[in-house]
C-alpha cells in the first residue's frame, strides 16, 4: 500500500544480447523534444509490475490490467500462457504473493478505501477467490509466512476489540481459524518462530516507546525482554528469528542514532551489531528464504547502496550492479535460491524487471513496468543539500524541465507524507508529471524524515507546523535564492501529512505560495488526534509524544492547525479527500473548505465516494491529477493537457 522504491543507476555497456535488449527495451533514449507527456501514460494502470516466482520457480505471477482493472495474472515460465487468475472489478488489485504450497495466490482487498482488509485465496489456475476472513469491519493482518508451514499462515484479526489485533493461525486449504493468543496486553506486532509458534509480542509504554515480551513456547508465560525509549520509537524494532528460534534480528538505534542491523540472544540477552553506517539507517535487508542467514543490507544514502554481509553473496551483488543500469532490489527468491526476480529503477525511465540465475549470474530481461515512457522527455533527479535557518542540514531532490535554463522558473513543493518518510532517488510519477508540465520540483526531507538517524527523526517531535515547516520554508527560500524559482510562481502541493504542510505553508506564509494543492491533509490537529482509527489505539503514546496531546497540549495544537489562521491565507486552495478516508477523515477536508468558503476565499474542492487514504481508481486518478493540472497552470503558468470531450 506502499509508494514506489528508488534505487541507484549503475551503467554497463556490453556486447552481450541479454544487455542489448535490456538497453533497447528500457533506456531512456537521448531527446531535446519536450512533448506533452499525456496524463493517462503517467498515471494510468501499469502494464505489468510487481512479478513473483512460484517458490518451485515454475511460474511467473505480476499485476496487470484486465477489463482496465489491477489483477493477479500468471504464466508457465518459458511458456506465452500467461491469463488473469483473478477477476476484481472494483478498486483492483494492489498487493499478492505466492502461498508457500505454491498452488494458491493470497491477496488483501478492502471495500473503497475502508482499510478494513480481507485475505483472499485464488488457485494458481485461476477461479473464484475464497474470502478467508469474512467478517464485517475487521481489519486482517498477515504477520507469519514460512515454507516449513506451506498450507498456513499466521494473521492479525480485531473481530473481538476493534483496537487490538489477537493472533490466528489460518489454513489456507480448509478455511479453518484457531486462535493462538488473545491479545489482553495491547499488543501492537507479533513475531513467530520457524516452527510457527508466536513467541515475540511487542507493545507499547506509557512514554511512546515500546518493549518486547517473549516466551519460551506456545505454553510458556510471557515475560519482558527489552525496552526502549520514545526516542528511539521510530527507529528500534525485532523483526523475525534466525534458524536457531533463539536468535532475534532487529533494527535498533539504541545506544546510537541509526538504525543499526543488529542480533539479540533471547536466552543469553548478548547483542551484536552486523551492520551499521554512522549518518544514515538500514533501510533494506536480503536473507536467504530457507536459512533465514543475514546476506545484505541497505543504506539509502543520496541514492541506494548495497554491502554484503555474506561471501556467497557478494559476487551476486556484483552481477546485479552490472546487469542492469539503475538501483536494484532483489523482490523474490525461489525456495531452492536458484532464481530470483530483481527490479531496477532509474529517475528518467520505466522500472524494469528482470529473472536472475544464481549459479550462472546471467540475468533474462521480463518486461518494464510503463513501457509507453520509452523514449519520452523524463527528466533526470538530483540531490541537493539546504541548511535550515538552526544550522540542520536538510537533504532534498531537485528535478528541472527538461529544455529550458534553469531560471526563473515555476517551482512546485512537493512534501512527501508520513511524515515518518523519506524520498529518495528514482522514478517518481508525480515529480516528472510535474517538470514535463514546466515546474521545477523540490523534494525535502524534512527533520522528522527517516533515514538519517533518530536524531533528525526527534528534531521533529512537537513541530507539526514548527520547525518542520520551517525547513520546507528555507526549502523554497533557497530555490528562490538561487535564482531557480520565480518567486511570485511557486506552489506547495502534498499528500497526507504533505497536505497538512500545504495547509500550514500557505497559513504560515501566506505571501511566498502562489497557491496550494492538499491532498487529504489534516487541518485541525485537535480533532484528527481524536478520531484516529480504532487500530490506532495502541500507538497513542507516541503520536502523543510525536505530535501534542490534544487535551493537555491543546493551546499550542490549535496555534499550529492551519484551521485557526484562515484569515492569513491569500493563496488559492485545491483541496481533494476520499470519503472513506480513516486516517484523516472528510471533516477535516470539509472544515477548512466550508471555513474558507465562508471567509470568501478561493477554495475548490473533489471529494471521491469510492476511495479511502489514496487513489485505487485510475479514472480517479485521472479524473484529479487533470484538476490539478489545470489549477496549476492557472496559478503558475504551466502547461496542461486538455480534459478529452467524453
Amino acid at each position: 500500500m506502499s509508494k514506489t522504491a528508488h534505487k541507484r543507476w549503475v551503467w554497463q555497456i556490453g556486447l552481450s544480447l541479454l544487455i542489448l535488449i535490456a538497453l533497447t527495451s528500457c533506456a531512456p533514449k537521448t531527446t531535446t523534444e519536450t512533448a506533452l507527456i499525456p496524463r493517462d501514460v503517467i498515471f494510468g494502470n501499469p502494464e505489468k509490475t510487481s512479478p513473483q516466482l512460484s517458490p518451485d520457480g515454475e511460474m511467473l505471477a505480476y499485476l496487470a490490467p484486465d477489463e482496465g482493472v489491477m489483477n493477479v495474472w500468471v504464466r508457465t515460465v518459458g511458456e506465452e500462457d500467461d491469463k488473469p487468475v483473478t477477476s476484481d472489478r472494483g478498486r483492483g488489485i494492489m498487493a499478492y504473493f505466492w502461498a508457500p504450497n505454491g498452488e494458491q495466490i493470497l491477496y488483501v482487498q478492502d471495500s473503497g478505501g475502508d482499510e478494513n482488509w480481507r485475505i483472499y485465496a485464488v488457485p494458481k489456475t485461476g477461479g473464484e477467490a475464497r474470502d478467508m476472513t469474512p467478517m464485517e469491519g475487521v481489519q486482517a493482518r498477515i504477520f507469519a509466512v514460512d515454507p516449513e508451514f506451506p498450507d498456513e499462515i499466521l494473521i492479525g484479526l480485531n473481530n473481538r476489540i476493534p483496537q487490538l489485533h489477537d493472533a490466528y493461525r489460518l489454513n489456507l486449504k480448509t478455511g479453518e481459524m484457531t486462535l493462538e493468543v488473545q491479545n489482553d496486553m495491547g499488543v501492537v506486532g507479533w513475531i513467530a518462530d520457524h516452527t510457527f509458534q508466536v513467541r515475540i509480542a511487542q507493545v507499547p509504554t506509557p512514554d511512546g516507546g515500546f518493549a518486547l515480551l517473549h516466551r519460551k513456547d506456545a505454553k510458556s508465560a510471557w515475560e519482558p525482554l527489552i525496552q526502549w525509549a520514545g526516542e528511539d520509537a521510530l527507529s528500534t524494532g525485532a523483526f523475525m528469528f534466525a534458524r536457531d528460534n533463539q536468535t532475534l534480528y532487529m533494527i535498533s538505534s539504541i545506544g546510537a542514532n541509526t538504525a543499526e542491523l543488529r542480533t539479540y540472544n533471547t536466552l543469553t540477552s548478548e547483542e551484536k551489531t552486523v551492520a551499521s553506517d554512522p549518518t544514515y539507517d538500514i533501510s533494506g535487508l536480503m536473507i536467504q528464504p530457507r536459512t533465514w542467514k543475514l546476506q545484505a543490507a541497505r543504506f539509502t544514502r543520496d541514492r541506494s547502496e548495497w554491502q554484503a554481509l555474506d561471501d556467497e553473496i557478494t559476487a551476486d551483488i556484483e552481477a546485479l550492479r552490472k546487469l542492469h543500469r539503475g538501483d536494484f532490489y532483489v523482490i523474490n527468491r525461489t525456495l531452492d535460491d536458484r532464481n530470483w526476480l530483481v527490479s531496477y529503477e532509474v529517475d528518467n525511465g520505466p522500472i524494469a524487471y528482470y529473472a536472475y540465475d544464481v549459479e550462472s549470474k546471467e540475468g533474462t530481461f521480463l518486461f518494464c513496468h510503463r513501457p509507453a515512457l520509452e523514449g519520452l522527455p523524463l527528466a533526470e533527479m538530483k540531490p541537493v543539500t539546504v541548511t535550515a535557518r538552526d544550522g540542520l542540514e536538510i537533504h532534498c531532490y531537485l528535478t528541472l524541465p527538461m529544455g529550458v535554463q534553469p531560471r526563473n522558473l515555476p517551482a512546485v513543493l512537493n512534501i512527501h507524507g508520513g511524515p515518518w518518510y523519506r524520498d529518495s532517488w528514482g522514478y517518481d510519477t508525480q515529480v516528472q508529471w510535474l517538470v514535463n508540465r514546466g515546474y521545477a520540483v523540490m523534494q525535502v526531507n524534512f527533520r522528522g524524515s527517516t533515514g538519517y538517524g533518530k536524531e533528525f527523526v526527534n528534531a521533529a517531535d512537537r513541530e507539526w507546523g514548527g520547525k518542520m515547516q520551517d525547513d520546507v520554508t528555507d526549502a523554497t527560500k533557497w530555490l528562490i535564492e538561487e535564482g531557480i524559482a520565480d518567486p511570485e510562481r511557486i506552489a506547495i502541493y502534498g499528500g497526507s501529512y504533505g497536505g497538512f504542510a500545504v495547509l500550514s505553508g500557505i497559513t504560515r506564509e501566506p505571501d511566498l505560495y502562489a497557491c496550494g494543492v492538499d491532498i487529504f491533509g489534516p487541518s485541525n490537529l485537535i480533532a484528527w488526534l481524536n478520531t484516529m482509527p480504532p487500530y490506532w489505539e495502541p500507538i497513542k503514546p507516541m503520536m502523543f509524544k510525536r505530535i501534542g496531546h490534544p487535551e493537555e497540549d491543546a493551546e499550542m495544537l490549535k496555534e499550529r492547525s492551519p484551521l485557526s489562521h484562515i484569515d492569513k491565507i491569500k493563496a488559492p486552495l485545491y483541496i481533494v479527500q476520499g470519503a472513506n478516508d480513516p486516517r484523516v477523515p472528510v471533516a477535516e477536508s470539509i472544515q477548512i473548505r466550508d471555513a474558507l468558503k465562508e471567509a470568501g476565499k478561493t477554495v475548490e474542492y473533489m471529494e471521491f465516494p469510492d476511495e479511502g487514504h489514496g487513489f485505487a481508481r485510475p479514472e480517479n486518478r485521472l479524473k484529479f491529477f487533470a484538476a490539478a493540472e489545470k489549477f496549476l497552470a492557472d496559478h503558475l503558468g504551466g502547461r496542461f493537457e486538455p480534459e478529452k470531450e467524453q
